[in-house]
């Protein structure tokens, strides 16, 4: 590990002040950053200690849910209107790392994981367009089980890690962000980038800038959500493939409906044609089964990881079952 200053802001204009400074980069729970850190892949000259300076409150209004960034996963995940109202919520969180991590993991830490794609981990691989632009990908050759099969590119095929993301783009959440001077509101799904030709940058965050906080809207598909995962393990594990669901039915059919998919693609991914053709349809496995084969319609897949396509299927089957109440 190399050294580096380290600096308690005494307010978040502090904060996000020194934040502006090349170099420097924000501490919350530091469950990743203390491991990139110690794998040389992050290098800060500065570390800002968010901690005193942003809200942890888990918040509930007519709108929703207002989840301060550095909320614990731990202590959302047990809150009580997360467990009644939004179940693929708690789902999703309760199937990411350890109790001890989700003690520690913060909301805005969250959505800030980077990618767990062993070639962009070991600093001894020349070849990875996220840690040196320009130098290639050594998974597109190279042992890719765990990689994205949506939203690749050329320069990146590393799959997304986060559980939590999938659920809150479910769930049409919104981020809060803010810098010196200005804030503004990020629907989820357009929070992350796809590759393309930079995938060294990975959301819209621009330097100084932070998440304060997510809104969950309150919604009628929220309450009859859901989340599986399939993974190698029963904990402790990433995702091979994952669906965050959120339905309303009216009179046994589909009269809205949410899909979004985790470990098949380089960000928490959107599926809007399964979401289309299930509008108006009958709540059954066939039309579920029917409408989860567009999910992955448009994969690009490698010899390694050709599984996720009917592995992806299958776990939006599972998820519309379960929102349904059809298990």
């Amino acid at each position: 590990m190399r050294d580096f200053a380290y600096v308690e802001p005494v307010s978040l204009d502090d904060a996000l002040a020194r934040g502006r400074t090349p170099g420097s980069r924000f501490l919350a729970g530091g469950t990743l950053l203390v491991d990139l850190l110690r794998l040389d892949i992050e290098r800060p000259d500065i570390v800002i200690d968010l901690n005193h300076v942003l809200s942890s409150a888990i918040e509930v209004g007519p709108a929703g849910l207002r989840i301060g960034a550095l909320a614990a996963n731990s202590d959302l995940a047990e809150h009580a209107h997360v467990r009644s109202e939004f179940p693929a919520l708690r789902e999703a969180l309760m199937s990411g790392a350890s109790p001890q991590l989700r003690n520690m993991a913060t909301a805005g830490g969250n959505l800030m994981q980077r990618t767990r794609c062993s070639y962009f981990r070991d600093r001894a691989v020349e070849s990875c367009n996220k840690r040196r632009p320009g130098s290639g990908c050594a998974a597109l050759q190279g042992h890719s089980r765990m990689h994205a099969v949506l939203g690749t590119s050329d320069a990146c095929i590393a799959a997304h890690p986060s559980d939590f993301c999938v659920a809150l783009l479910a769930l049409d959440a919104t981020v809060t962000v803010q810098k010196v001077g200005a804030r503004r509101e990020v629907p989820l799904d357009g929070f992350h980038l796809l590759p393309g030709r930079n995938p060294e940058r990975e959301t819209v965050l621009e330097r100084g800038e932070v998440i304060t906080h997510i809104v969950v809207p309150a919604s009628p598909r929220a309450r009859r959500s859901a989340y599986v995962k399939a993974r190698d393990r029963a904990s402790f594990a990433f995702a091979l493939a994952s669906a965050a669901v959120a339905l309303e039915l009216d009179g046994g059919k589909v009269r809205s409906a949410r899909v979004a998919l985790g470990g098949v693609a380089t960000k928490p991914w959107r599926a809007h044609e399964v979401e289309e053709d299930l509008i108006g349809r009958p709540a059954t496995r066939e039309t579920f089964a029917s409408a989860a084969r567009l999910g992955l319609a448009g994969a690009r897949t490698t010899p390694h990881n050709a599984f996720k396509v009917t592995l992806g299927e299958r776990v939006i089957v599972r998820a519309l079952e379960r929102a349904a109440g059809l298990e």
